[in-house]
Parts: structure tokens; C-alpha cells; sequence
């Protein structure tokens, strides 16, 4: 179960959220947080955690003007999140999403594994698609697996496309949100137009001003599972700046987390290198795997083409067991199997 900010509140954090309940008629406007934080590189102010949990609960309320949206994305960009910002952003979030459930048939079950949780807004560029690989991998080991994403680049190939050319389980629409439990054993894709419309709209703005925002980087360390259950989230950074300020992030969230650099922006490891491979269990990390210098014996198994036709061969083929995993992809499994005994012990 996560635990707030030691200086936030649960009385604060529902004051918040009354004062900000979505769907008020009421204007709202962020300039006085813009005044801070717009300032350019040098002359930024940086926000308490508590302002940057009101700034994005106003952010997420509908009622910001375009202009000050926009102009909160691209000072954000200039400026760069603090680990405190982060936390207070990721806060807002999390009390706005709506949350997924596993499925518990036998109320005595005990969850013997982590659910495990991957964030996938990237998609493929270059490279064929690897996070159905992973996810279905992790699956035929008996784990929970919840993909929650949306489509953030036009011309990527998406795993919700890839979960459809697969006919795995995707979240329909938000009526069937709440019917949808995840399995052990199964895989789970949900939109996050189904967990947050509101979050969508922020990661749409980049498609109108050609820039990232905040919003980029808080859906990888967001978690959409109910409170109740034990998880392990896969993150990933592309730029090395977001290395040490999302590392922090996960330890004052006292997450459970496997974090490296990414393929293209995904969690799934590069077929072509060993990437280091840090773990955390209750926001404590440690060092699963260290980079291996140099590339490392490529499997020419994989589609030298991001076409999703190939890439869902692919991806059944390695599920079936008629091809190998690539050695990456075999090693953030193994992180992942030592990650899991540490949060639930046999």
C-alpha cells in the first residue's frame, strides 16, 4: 500500500480534492503558479509538494484556459520537475484515477506474486514492439500482468494494437472498467482514456505545441491497482536527467519498482545491450543487474521491422516456445522473479 508525503494529510488531501472536485463550474485559473515556476532555467522557482498537488489537481479539474495550459507544460519543460514536484503531482493523480481490481474468487487466497504493472505510452519506432513479449511472458509465470498506456505518438506502432492483433484482454470502455478483474496468470490491458480522461487531455497537449510535458513522465510511475494489493511497477527513462529525480521519487513513495533505460521509450529491455537494472522494494533500491559494456549476442530471431503483423508472430512464437527470449528480455525476467520474493517472501 502506498503512503502519502509524511507532510501531506489524509484531512489535507480530502480538502483538496473537495475543493477540487471535478465537474464545478467554477473558473480556475494557475497564473500564480505560472508566475513561479515561468521564470526561464535560472529564475524558476521550484514548488513545495503541496502546491504542485494543487497545481495539478487544478490542471486535472477541466477549468484551466488553453493558454495557461500550455504555458504550464512548456515552463515545466524549461524548468524541469523536482523530485518534490513530482511526488505532489503523482499524489493529485492517484486520487483521480479510477483503479483496477484483482480478481479474488477464494476470499482466504493469499496473492502468492506481485501484481506486476507496465507503463506503456511510446510505442515502436524502430525496433519491433517487445512489451507484449514481456507482459506475456510474465503471464505463462503464473503473474498478474496490468498494461494500462494510450497512444502518445501518431506514428508508433501501440501495444493496444499489438493486444488486438494478439486477441488479448483489453478494457472495452469505463462501464466494463470496474467488471474487468485481473487474473493471475493473464494479462490486462486498460486505456488510460478509461482510468483518467482528464490525464489524456494533458497528454494531448503535446500533440498541439509539438513538446513533452510532465504528464510524459508521470504515467510510468503512476499505479492504476487498488490499494489493497501487492505490486511491482516496471519504469523506465529515456533521458538521464529523469534517472536520479524519479529514483527519489520512488523511494519517498516507498514503491516496488524495476527501473532501467528503456527500448524506445518502453520498459522492455533493449534486445541489443544489457541495460543496468535497479530494484526497489518499499523505496529501498538495489543494483539486480549491472550494464553490460558493449552489445551483447543479438538474437536475429526478432522482425527487423516495427510491422505489427510481424512483430504479433513474433510474440506468438516466443510464447509457444518455438524461439528463444531475447537475452535482455530473459534478464529483466530474472530481476523481476528476485524482486517478487523480497515483496512477497515464500
Amino acid at each position: 500500500m502506498e503512503i502519502l508525503h509524511p507532510r501531506l494529510s489524509q484531512i489535507g488531501l480530502k480538502k483538496l480534492s473537495l475543493k477540487y472536485k471535478l465537474g464545478e463550474n467554477t473558473a480556475m485559473s494557475i497564473s500564480h503558479y505560472i508566475k513561479e515556476i515561468g521564470r526561464g532555467k535560472e529564475g524558476a522557482r521550484n514548488l513545495s509538494t503541496e502546491q504542485a498537488q494543487d497545481l495539478m489537481h487544478l490542471l486535472l479539474s477541466g477549468q484551466v484556459s488553453d493558454i495557461e495550459l500550455g504555458a504550464f507544460c512548456i515552463a515545466m519543460r524549461i524548468k524541469g520537475e523536482t523530485p518534490q514536484e513530482m511526488i505532489g503531482f503523482l499524489e493529485a493523480i492517484q486520487s483521480n484515477i479510477k483503479r483496477v481490481h484483482l480478481s479474488r474468487e477464494n476470499p482466504n487466497h493469499r496473492q502468492l506474486k506481485p501484481v506486476i504493472v507496465i507503463p506503456s505510452y511510446n510505442g515502436a519506432r524502430k525496433l519491433p514492439l517487445f512489451t507484449p513479449v514481456l507482459a506475456g511472458a510474465l503471464a505463462k509465470l503464473n503473474y498478474a500482468v496490468l498494461v494500462h498506456g494510450y497512444p502518445t505518438e501518431d506514428k508508433r506502432v501501440s501495444t493496444k494494437e499489438m493486444f488486438e492483433l494478439l486477441d488479448w484482454p483489453c478494457v472495452k470502455d469505463v462501464h466494463s472498467l470496474n467488471e474487468s478483474n485481473l487474473k493471475e496468470g493473464e494479462v490486462l490491458y486498460v486505456s488510460m482514456e478509461h482510468l483518467s480522461p482528464q490525464l489524456c487531455e494533458l497528454l494531448n497537449v503535446r500533440k498541439k505545441i509539438g513538446l513533452r510535458n510532465s504528464s510524459h513522465s508521470l504515467v510510468k510511475i503512476l499505479n492504476p491497482l487498488e490499494d489493497e494489493c501487492k505490486v511491482l511497477q516496471l519504469s523506465s527513462y529515456t533521458h538521464p536527467e529523469y534517472l536520479e529525480s524519479m529514483s527519489q521519487v520512488f523511494k519517498l513513495f516507498n514503491k516496488n519498482v524495476l527501473f532501467l533505460r528503456g527500448t524506445e521509450g518502453e520498459c522492455a529491455a533493449d534486445p541489443r545491450r544489457i541495460p543496468k537494472m535497479t530494484g526497489f522494494v518499499q523505496g529501498k533500491s538495489e543494483t539486480l543487474i549491472e550494464q553490460v559494456q558493449g552489445p551483447v549476442e543479438i538474437l536475429i530471431d526478432y522482425p527487423q521491422t516495427t510491422d505489427p503483423q510481424k512483430t504479433a508472430l513474433y510474440t506468438d512464437s516466443i510464447l509457444k516456445g518455438h524461439l528463444k527470449l531475447p537475452l535482455s528480455i530473459q534478464a529483466q525476467i530474472n530481476a523481476i522473479e528476485q524482486l517478487s520474493l523480497k515483496i512477497i517472501p515464500p
